[in-house]
């Protein structure tokens, strides 16, 4: 039965890209952690699986001995922009935008359009595929790339207020801050202008099954970049935007917040509590015996500054010092000591406390260690 079929290495590209999204979407779908946002991404997985997949049995030989594959409702492609919103949304807020049906309008009535094309009788579907080919795959593919322009928008601003948020409430702000999204959105925006190009010169010159391969390699190289990053970020907790809100002081009392931002300042420098790396708005508050609105109006207004910078520096300072010290202590365990949790943001923070790296200040100020 399957002797007319000839799999070929285009066939066996992306069957292996399939195979690989199929196990991460399954994973996703069981994890615990952020359980709407991995499943989301798993349903996203899915959807891209789909879209590839005709062209991975169409290189094979489906299409030519099954013909009444013809409208197999595979490619939802109106679905990927909303489902990586959705994903953004989720991971940062714990839900789904509300409501969600008017979002996922488009794809559904896609579905639904191919489910009813795919169910006609062969002489009817035949005569239909000639008819509706073309306008629809116009629509589908204007649609497809004005969903990713629109929905890639709204997922970066998104990102940009969740990190605003991160900044004045957690120490460790970069854990969160989802710079792999804004990598995705990135990826997305390039395989949107491949999509382009490809789509216009099919347009102009139709290109057929094999000139279309790049294509459809770009989209499994992106969906295997979102399901690789997406898997790796599975299981961290991400705070939501709710818990990060600082709830409103309705009469606050005239304050000298530069006074006390100061004073806070320095026994929180006395007492090594940014050693912690977990530290966070509310903890501090609570330590310092205060409210996180009253500590946040001295950290912004009274220092100028938001909460991470503050505690960063703070750390920052604490590796300077061991440096002018003469410490010859490896400068990632200095860092992991004054309670950075990784090099990267150890690194970043101190560049832009210091003006320079942490190896170009000890070479400058301290031992030739390092």
């Amino acid at each position: 039965m399957l002797d007319d079929l000839s799999f070929g290495w285009r066939s066996a590209v992306l069957v292996v890209a399939e195979v690989q999204l199929l196990i991460v979407a399954a994973a996703l779908a069981r994890a615990m952690a952020n359980r709407t946002a991995n499943r989301t991404l798993a349903l996203l997985l899915l959807v891209l699986v789909g879209i590839v997949t005709p062209w991975m049995i169409g290189f094979a030989g489906f299409y030519d001995k099954w013909r009444w594959l013809s409208f197999a409702p595979f490619q939802i492609t109106l679905g990927v922009a909303p489902l990586f919103y959705f994903y953004v949304h989720a991971l940062v807020t714990g839900t789904w935008p509300v409501p969600a049906w008017r979002h996922l309008a488009p794809p559904t009535l896609q579905f639904a359009f191919l489910t009813g094309s795919f169910l006609l009788p062969m002489p009817a579907k035949n005569a239909w595929s000639a008819i509706i080919t073309t306008p629809y795959d116009i629509v589908t593919g204007i649609g497809a790339i004005a969903g990713m322009l629109f929905y890639g928008r709204e997922a970066l601003a998104l990102l940009h207020r969740y990190r605003g948020l991160l900044a004045t409430q957690r120490s460790d702000d970069h854990r969160f801050a989802a710079t792999w999204i804004s990598r995705a959105i990135a990826a997305g925006a390039a395989l949107l202008a491949v999509w382009t190009v490809y789509a216009v010169w099919d347009a102009l010159s139709p290109l057929g099954y094999t000139g279309l391969m790049g294509l459809y390699v770009a989209i499994a190289i992106f969906a295997l970049f979102i399901a690789i990053e997406g898997w790796r970020h599975a299981a961290l907790p991400f705070p939501t935007i709710e818990s990060l809100a600082i709830p409103a002081d309705p009469t606050p009392p005239p304050r000298d917040w530069r006074a006390l931002g100061e004073a806070w300042a320095a026994q929180v420098r006395a007492e090594h509590w940014a050693r912690d790396p977990d530290l966070s708005l509310a903890t501090l508050a609570r330590r310092l015996g205060t409210n996180t609105g009253h500590l946040s109006r001295a950290l912004n207004e009274g220092l100028g500054v938001n909460f991470s910078t503050f505690i960063n520096r703070l750390r920052c300072d604490a590796v300077a010092e061991a440096i002018a010290a003469g410490s010859t202590a490896d400068l990632l365990d200095l860092a992991l000591d004054a309670g950075f949790s990784s090099k990267a943001s150890f690194n970043r923070a101190f560049q832009a406390a210091y003006g320079m790296a942490p190896s170009s200040y000890r070479r400058a100020h301290g031992s030739k260690a390092e």
